[in-house]
């Protein structure tokens, strides 16, 4: 049922079915997590948003729910770079959409969210936490910090977007690559936001860096189901990194205006935008997305001083019932998202991935 490399990687992180819960920072929930490790898969937490005694409050959460593995996954982008006349012009293009709301935009922007490679507080809470599994979204943090997560015992994962990607992180001594298809809800994991895309899809990646590196792939992007997750072992993977299946399960974080949109016609189109963020992410068609298909990219503010303006944006039209204006990350299969428990949807993919390989 389950390749060498996917009984290798289950061994070594103390999983039973190759089933990875994506981090989805703002979305996962300790409850969320927990679920998914109790029933034999990997828990995440996406903590890139919080600092670091926030995501030490959310790693005990969890292990007051778990005694399983937990995947703790970190930002590692380029810290933004300040340019006051691009975030002037960003402020006053979302002006008329503040005004629909009553509301009035920012009089300036931050950089809301502090890097991997800049938050030494996150490194040290890291080291003394030692959850199983340590994983990293928009590049490579530095060397000596590898060095101290690897030194205390922990597992080290990275996502790439293409060949050249997964090779760095094999040679910065990573220990397995999450390949993350064009597919994939939320936000690309490409190292450079500026480079051109080669928007590989995943079974297409999966195979490429099954080919081109040693450690083991993780397929990541568009699997909903057992037949998927039975799929990508199939090519190779030692497993599926799922995300868009567990965004309507009952732990998810995700509130009404989100669940109500993965419901809708919105599902079927998903849409790539750096409007809402600064960095490119697919998520469900939306108001957002749609101003974000007028607007140039070199015209949006460097990611995460854009998503200061999105966050705001979205709070002045919550205020008045309005959802639209939402991070709603999804990838290109949220209509085959099922609402239930988390232990409820493990349990089908679980049977639904044996009986797909019996």
């Amino acid at each position: 049922m389950a390749n060498a490399a996917s009984s290798s990687l289950l061994s070594a992180i103390g999983m039973s079915v190759p089933i990875i819960q994506a981090p989805m920072a703002g979305t996962s929930s300790p409850a969320l997590a927990a679920a998914v490790s109790n029933s034999g898969g990997l828990g995440s937490l996406g903590v890139g948003a919080m600092t670091a005694s926030k995501a030490r409050e959310a790693i005990h959460a969890f292990r007051q729910l778990s005694n399983g593995p937990l995947n703790i996954n970190l930002f590692v982008h380029r810290p933004a770079h300040a340019d006051a006349a691009k975030e002037a012009a960003w402020i006053a293009r979302l002006a008329p959409e503040f005004k629909r709301f009553g509301a009035t935009p920012p009089s300036s922007l931050k950089e809301i969210y502090i890097s991997f490679l800049d938050d030494d507080d996150m490194l040290a809470m890291l080291v003394a936490e030692k959850p199983r599994v340590v994983s990293f979204h928009f590049g490579l943090p530095r060397p000596e910090q590898l060095k101290a997560l690897r030194d205390a015992g922990v597992f080290l994962m990275a996502t790439a977007t293409n060949v050249q990607e997964a090779k760095a992180i094999e040679a910065a001594g990573i220990d397995a690559v999450v390949a993350q298809g064009y597919e994939a809800g939320g936000h690309r994991g490409v190292f450079d936001p500026d480079a051109e895309d080669t928007r590989l899809g995943t079974f297409a990646l999966t195979r490429l860096l099954v080919e081109n590196v040693r450690i083991p792939v993780i397929a990541a992007g568009g699997i909903m189901d057992g037949a998927g997750i039975a799929a990508a072992l199939e090519l190779g993977a030692a497993a599926a990194q799922l995300g868009t299946a567990f965004v309507v399960a009952d732990e998810s974080l995700a509130d009404a205006g989100y669940r109500k949109a993965m419901a809708s016609d919105a599902a079927y189109a998903t849409v790539m935008t750096r409007a809402v963020s600064g960095r490119p992410a697919r998520s469900l068609g939306s108001l957002f997305t749609r101003l974000g298909a007028t607007v140039m990219d070199a015209d949006i503010p460097d990611y995460p001083t854009a998503y200061d303006a999105g966050k705001a944006l979205n709070a002045a039209g919550r205020a008045t019932g309005e959802a639209g204006y939402g991070a709603h990350w999804a990838g290109q299969g949220a209509p085959l998202a099922r609402p239930m428990s988390a232990q409820a949807l493990m349990q089908t993919l679980i049977s639904e991935w044996r009986q797909a390989t019996a």
